[in-house]
């Protein structure tokens, strides 16, 4: 077995100690709550430390799946979503699906709309808050590996295409789509440097930033 052929097994093992772990939290869950689900963006978000002193009359799950595109997520809707029977789904995915070079707008949003769908059929009543993409920032220095590879096809251009066709889902599909990057931005429209870690994931002080926008929605929620 190559090193590249071990290191696939070891991320889908642990895929499925998470999603195993995801299965047994549900149980101790409360229904009727809000859920957060996406890739890594989503996952990484520390939502419980930062609204501990909000008081929202409701409890907050984060079900991220690092590493996931929008394909896998739809496979694992019944723990990242359905168990919990939501009130309120908040979605970010299709990140990971804009990093290779076979990536194409029109089948990702194919698969998000079932993403939707699926929630949907089988979680009455719940209501859709699609965010928007984070920018990127391919310019700082010493950007190898994994992130200068993914930055050659997740260029803020194409971002910025994927959130309009996530925009128009969200119309279609009676959705509330959010738009919360603009503390995020710096004067040329890229991830400021301040708040990624490597020009794609975010720095709590990045989260931050997001958590500001963000909280008149969550105190919103009914």
């Amino acid at each position: 077995m190559t090193l590249e052929e071990q290191w696939a097994e070891m991320a889908q093992r642990q895929d499925r100690e998470k999603l195993e772990s995801y299965r047994q939290l549900n149980r101790l869950a409360k229904k009727g709550q809000v859920v957060f689900t996406g890739s890594s963006l989503m996952e990484q978000f520390p939502l419980n430390e930062m609204l501990q002193g909000e008081a929202l009359p409701y409890r907050v799950y984060n079900r991220g799946m690092s590493g996931f595109v929008a394909p896998q997520l739809l496979q694992v809707l019944d723990v990242c979503v359905v168990e919990l029977a939501p009130a309120h789904v908040f979605l970010n995915i299709g990140t990971n699906d804009m990093s290779r070079p076979d990536y194409r707008q029109e089948a990702l949003l194919a698969c998000y709309r079932r993403i939707l769908e699926e929630i949907l059929s089988h979680v009455p009543g719940v209501k859709l808050h699609l965010l928007a993409y984070y920018p990127v920032n391919p310019d700082l220095e010493g950007q190898e590996g994994w992130a200068a590879e993914a930055l050659r096809y997740r260029t803020n251009q194409v971002l910025r295409e994927a959130n309009r066709g996530v925009e128009a889902l969200a119309r279609e599909m009676g959705a509330e789509y959010l738009d919360l990057n603009a503390p995020l931005l710096d004067g040329q429209g890229r991830l400021r440097a301040q708040y990624t870690k490597e020009g794609i994931h975010l720095y709590p002080a990045g989260y931050q930033a997001v958590l500001g926008e963000l909280l008149p929605v969550l105190r919103s929620l009914s």
